[in-house]
C-alpha cells in the first residue's frame, strides 16, 4: 500500500512538474525573416535569465499571426503597430492589448526605374501595401511630399478612394505587403515596409520617400486582453528591450530599426 502510495504521489509531482514547465513556455508569433533572428536575441534572454522558453513561430503574412493569437494558438505576437492591431481588432472583434513595443521599421517607397520622385511620370503605377494602416500610412507619405492630396491626411486607414486630388493621375496597384519587393520591377514605385524591404536587399538610404524616427508606427507585442500583467509576458517584454536586442536590430536593418519602447512608453 505503501509504495502504491508513493507512485500516486510521484505521479502526481511528475503531472504538477510539467504543467509547471509548460507554463513556461510562450509561444510567439513573428513575420519571417530579420524580426525573427531579433525575437531569438530576446529568447535566449529569456531562457538564460528567466528559464522562459520562448518558442518561435513564423509567419509569412500580416493576418494569419493574429487569428492565431485571437485562437489560443500562440501566447503573443510581434511584428504589427497600433494601429494596424487595432484595425483588426475593429473589423474581427478580437480582445487584444499591448504587452510592450519593440521597434519603427520605417517604411519606405522604392523604384528600380527611377532614381527621384521627381522622375516619376503622368499616369505613374504605384504599388502599396493593401493591408488597413499601412495603405494610409503610404498615402499619407505621399500626401506629405505634395504628389496627392487626401479628403484627410489624419486618417490612417485612407485608401486611394479618399484621395482629393491626384493631378499627375498616379495609378494605384494594392498589393499584399509581402509580395511587394516581387511587383517592384513591374512598377514605377512600391512602398515597401522595412520587415520585406531588408530580405530583399533594398536599404532605406535608397528610398525614393520615407518615414523619419519620429514615425508613429512604433511594433509592439500584442496578447490577449488581460495577458498583459503575466509575469512570464513581463519576463519576455523585458528580455526584448536590451542593448543585445538593440545590436542586433541594427546589425540586420542597418538603421532601418529604431527602438521605440522608450519613446512608446
Amino acid at each position: 500500500m505503501h509504495k502504491l502510495l508513493l507512485g500516486g504521489l510521484t505521479a502526481i509531482a511528475l503531472a504538477v512538474n510539467t504543467a509547471a514547465a509548460e507554463t513556461r513556455t510562450i509561444k510567439m508569433g513573428t513575420v519571417a525573416g530579420p524580426e525573427t533572428e531579433v525575437m531569438q536575441v530576446a529568447a535566449r534572454i529569456a531562457q538564460e535569465e528567466y528559464d522562459l522558453n520562448v518558442e518561435i513561430i513564423e509567419f509569412t503574412d500580416y493576418v494569419t499571426p493574429n487569428a492565431a493569437l485571437a485562437d489560443g494558438s500562440l501566447d503573443a505576437n510581434a511584428y504589427q503597430h497600433e494601429p494596424y492591431m487595432q484595425s483588426m481588432v475593429n473589423d474581427r472583434g478580437y480582445d487584444f492589448a499591448i504587452a510592450g513595443y519593440t521597434f519603427v521599421y520605417p517604411i519606405g517607397a522604392y523604384s528600380e526605374k527611377h532614381s527621384s520622385i521627381d522622375e516619376l511620370p503622368d499616369g505613374a503605377q504605384i504599388a502599396l501595401p493593401n493591408d488597413p494602416s499601412n495603405e494610409g500610412r503610404a498615402l499619407i507619405l505621399m500626401h506629405n511630399e505634395g504628389l496627392i492630396t487626401l479628403e484627410d491626411p489624419t486618417n490612417l486607414e485612407a485608401t486611394p478612394i479618399d484621395i482629393a486630388e491626384n493631378p499627375r493621375n498616379f495609378r494605384f496597384r494594392e498589393i499584399e505587403a509581402a509580395q511587394l519587393p516581387r511587383v517592384l520591377p513591374d512598377v514605377d514605385m512600391a512602398f515597401i515596409n522595412n520587415t520585406f524591404a531588408q530580405p530583399a536587399g533594398l536599404h532605406l538610404d535608397d528610398a525614393l520617400i520615407k518615414e523619419g524616427p519620429e514615425s508613429p508606427y512604433v511594433n509592439l507585442i500584442a496578447v490577449r486582453g488581460g495577458d498583459e500583467t503575466r509575469e512570464d509576458i513581463r519576463q519576455l517584454v523585458d528580455a526584448y528591450q536590451r542593448e543585445e536586442v538593440i545590436e542586433k536590430a541594427e546589425e540586420l536593418f542597418k538603421g532601418g530599426a529604431v527602438p521605440g519602447w522608450t519613446e512608446a512608453e
